[in-house]
């Protein structure tokens, strides 16, 4: 029992866990009540939270369970019957409360859940939606930079600026270290640096073409990344502390560019592509981006239609700077040609009237002796004279009528005459020619041919005299052939004649001449060259060198103009040769009324009409041609006086002189002479017929004498009969103008 004593007594165990759940209840029971306040708090700020309910039912569960750990409190020590009770249904309402909240949390959760998959799903479509609005922001920085670039690019359209500009543009807008533009050569095995942004390189570098780089590039029409090391990027030389930046290319399209140098670039690229280069800032953790690449292919495009618009616009121009030469050589070689035309019109008229003065005297002369008593054989002579002068005389005409036909200002005498007279007259006029050689000389004419026919006489006789001219002087010996008759309908489908299409009509009728010759013959590729003025036939020219090859050009435009058609035919040399010509003319209404006016003249007429006394004055520069009017003059009776000059004729003009003829081809003298003499005869019945005697045939001197009021004009040379008949009509009628062409 002492023992027992002597043994500190020790606290007991259940009194010390009772004293730690004591306290624990407490703390717990503190921390329970803390919660609701903080829900209702939380509650209380969050106007929006769904599930406010479930919180009060949540708070109720924590403040059951905070009093059931409060009122256990009371139950580590002796209680009474009142805490069990309470105690009791303090537990059976936390009971009741938790499995409640436990079964609505069941429902809650899946809804919780979808709040949180909606939440994220929306941070999501949120997140790629910031990424479409950057891409947009992008694509429109893209499409704004590129509306700038294609601005600049197109705002000229030298190719070299565009060039340049897209450069400097480029590496402006992308901050590029470098940009450079590399074209094909001409032989299109190589590519030469023509452009640089920095000109770090010297122009003019070359690369082979065929390079697997190059060849990457072309082959695709995205801009390409590429090693900054390859040939086409070292376009500045890169230090050892120095990191080269990202490089890339991209083909630019040349769509078939001609003339497109630049240097040495070729007329037509071989390979149509070029090649431009763009570099990133060295030591630089900058990257490409997308937007940026296909910033670059845009401006590519771009750059290949700007280039075609230019490629355009200078063919364009220098199609319009050839056309503006072409018409500066046209419009020279036009004054050339009308100053060459107004030389020769001149040179024509100066040696037209020139010419025309001896044959007036020939002429006059050779009419004078007709007059007198003659033989047989000198009155044939004469005659003959005076035809061949009168001929030549038309053929000094032939020389005016190929000019006035080059330039279309010739027409036709349309008027009744008389058809087979015409070819009498040939026939008498050529016969002298064609006897001296001993040649037989034919004339055939048609029964159904008309006697009369409507037409231009002197151009029918004309061409006529030519061809059967040609066929006298080609011929040595044998037989000349001339038929006259009308073309049947049938022969106008001729096949040597493909380009004549006859136009058939009731009032007129095609007359169809052959003339067929034994003589020298043609070579077949001779003839085409026969109708080319100034040109004749080799063998021709050979065996007869005389002639100018003038007359065939003339008979073919005269035919043409009588719409007709003109053609030869020969098989050879020493065969002779055919010339057949078709022209068209008129049938006469009254053929009986025709017969009576183209009656020969007799020579009676000229002894009715008596000029005896008539008092003339003639005016001519001319010695021999002022005696020759004088001698026609006096032969017909008048008395006449004759000056040289316009101050001696004014001088010597009196009422007594009843005409005055005057050459008026020496200047305006024999013009103002006229207004002159007009002036000094203010009567009109007092003033002279004043009669220009000239051989100018244009019609300007025809429009000047009747602008000054003369009374007539006479072209030389004249005859007696001509004068005869002149004077007689002047002095009936006081106006007499020959028809000028």
């Amino acid at each position: 029992m002492e023992s027992c004593n002597c043994i500190e007594p020790q606290f007991p165990a259940e009194e010390l866990l009772m004293k730690y759940q004591y306290i624990s209840d407490f703390f717990i029971a503190l921390a329970y009540f803390s919660i609701p306040l903080e829900l209702i708090y939380f509650v209380k700020k969050s106007a929006v939270f769904p599930y406010r309910w479930v919180l009060v039912q949540f708070g109720a569960f924590i403040v059951l369970c905070g009093a059931t750990h409060l009122i256990n409190l009371w139950t580590f020590t002796m209680h009474t019957k009142t805490v069990a009770i309470v105690m009791t249904i303090s537990k059976v309402l936390t009971a009741v409360v938790s499995c409640a909240t436990a079964l609505m949390l069941v429902h809650i959760i899946p809804d919780l859940l979808s709040v949180k998959t909606r939440e994220l799903f929306l941070k999501k479509k949120a997140a790629e939606l910031d990424r479409e609005m950057g891409l947009i922001r992008t694509q429109e920085e893209t499409g704004r930079h590129v509306r700038m670039l294609t601005h600049e690019i197109r705002s000229t359209l030298d190719r070299h600026t565009i060039l340049k500009t897209t450069l400097v543009e480029l590496g402006r807008t992308l901050a590029l270290e470098e940009c450079a533009l590399w074209m094909p050569t001409r032989t299109g095995l190589e590519l030469q640096l023509s452009y640089t942004l920095r000109q770090q390189n010297p122009i003019g570098y070359t690369v082979p073409i065929h390079l697997p780089v190059i060849n990457q590039v072309f082959s695709s029409n995205r801009a390409v990344p590429i090693s900054p090391n390859c040939p086409v990027a070292r376009l500045r030389p890169h230090g050892g502390k120095f990191m080269p930046g990202e490089v890339v290319a991209v083909r630019v399209p040349l769509l078939h560019l001609s003339n497109f140098q630049i240097y040495d670039w070729p007329e037509v690229s071989t390979r149509n592509y070029a090649l431009m280069v763009l570099m990133l800032p060295s030591d630089s953790a900058r990257q490409w981006h997308v937007h940026e690449l296909e910033l670059v292919e845009v401006v590519a495009d771009q750059v290949a239609v700007a280039l075609s618009h230019a490629a355009i616009l200078e063919e364009s121009m220098r199609a319009r700077d050839m056309l503006m030469e072409q018409n500066v050589a046209l419009d020279l070689a036009r004054r050339e040609a009308e100053t060459a035309i107004r030389a020769r019109n001149d040179f024509l008229a100066v040696m037209n009237h020139e010419m025309r003065t001896p044959m007036h005297a020939i002429i006059a002369l050779s009419s004078l002796l007709q007059e007198t008593e003659l033989t047989v054989e000198q009155r044939l002579m004469v005659e003959t004279i005076l035809k061949s002068s009168n001929l030549l005389a038309t053929l000094i005409n032939d020389v005016l009528d190929l000019s006035r036909l080059e330039d279309g200002s010739l027409q036709l005498e349309e008027a009744t005459f008389n058809l087979h007279s015409v070819f009498r007259e040939v026939l008498n006029l050529i016969k002298p020619i064609a006897s001296v050689k001993k040649l037989s000389l034919t004339l055939q004419i048609a029964s159904d041919l008309p006697m009369y026919a409507i037409g231009d006489e002197k151009r029918l006789m004309q061409t006529l005299l030519n061809v059967v001219g040609n066929a006298v002087k080609f011929s040595k010996e044998g037989s000349i052939s001339i038929t006259a008759f009308v073309a049947k309908p049938e022969s106008f489908k001729d096949a040597r004649i493909p380009e004549f299409f006859p136009v058939p009509s009731d009032g007129h009728f095609y007359l169809r001449v052959q003339v067929k010759d034994s003589g020298a013959g043609i070579n077949p590729q001779d003839i085409p060259k026969l109708f080319t003025k100034f040109t004749q036939s080799q063998t021709l020219a050979t065996r007869n060198p005389a002639g100018s090859g003038l007359g065939l050009a003339i008979c073919k435009r005269f035919v043409n103009l009588m719409e007709g058609q003109i053609w030869i035919e020969s098989e050879g040399i020493g065969k002779g040769c055919t010339v057949t010509f078709l022209v068209k003319l008129g049938i006469p209404d009254r053929p009986n009324e025709s017969k009576l006016s183209f009656a020969p003249k007799i020579p009676g007429n000229h002894v009715s009409t008596n000029f005896a006394g008539l008092k003339v004055l003639v005016m001519d520069d001319n010695g021999v041609s002022r005696s020759v009017t004088k001698g026609l003059l006096m032969h017909l009776g008048c008395d006449v006086t004759t000056v040289s000059s316009s101050e001696e004729c004014f001088r010597v003009v009196s009422l007594e002189h009843k005409v005055v003829f005057m050459d008026v081809c020496t200047g305006l003298d024999g013009y103002e002479l006229v207004v002159r003499i007009h002036d000094k005869f203010t009567k009109r019945l007092d003033r002279p017929l004043i009669v220009a005697l000239t051989g100018n045939t244009n019609k300007v001197t025809k429009e000047n004498c009747m602008r000054v009021g003369m009374n007539g004009l006479i072209l030389k040379p004249v005859s007696v009969d001509k004068m005869r008949s002149v004077l007689s009509e002047l002095l009936e009628r006081r106006v007499l103008f020959e028809t000028i062409e």
